[in-house]
């Protein structure tokens, strides 16, 4: 069984990196069309129609993605806050629980009620 192991800030950094990423990925989708075209005169059939597809609709594209991740952004975005706020309780309610315990009643004095035969 794998086990997974999430640090206080994993989800936070997480929403950066890909918060920035999200930047650059309609930019690329763009580039790689200006890119495409220099071979755009060779392709033929079905592959063009394709490619002039692609090309129509590159805004599109890039603008669907951008808020197809944006909308990623806002779910770890909702995941951070319900994360960050379980670790505030969970703080709360142990320290709570140890303000409430009795520990000298706890502790092993190696008296007991029972002699030795």
């Amino acid at each position: 069984m794998a086990r997974y192991v999430m640090g206080d800030s994993t989800l936070t950094t997480l929403t950066r990196q890909t918060s920035t990423n999200s930047d650059d990925l309609g930019s690329l989708v763009r580039q790689l069309a200006a890119a495409a075209e220099p071979i755009q005169q060779d392709f033929q059939g079905a592959g063009r129609m394709a490619f002039d597809e692609f090309k129509a609709h590159t805004d599109e594209i890039a603008n669907g993605l951008n808020a197809a991740l944006r909308s990623v952004l806002a779910g770890v975005g909702g995941q951070d806050s319900a994360f960050a706020q379980g670790v505030a309780e969970q703080h709360d309610q142990t320290h709570a629980l140890m303000a409430s315990a009795n520990f000298d009643a706890a502790r092993f004095s190696g008296v007991s009620g029972r002699t030795a035969v």
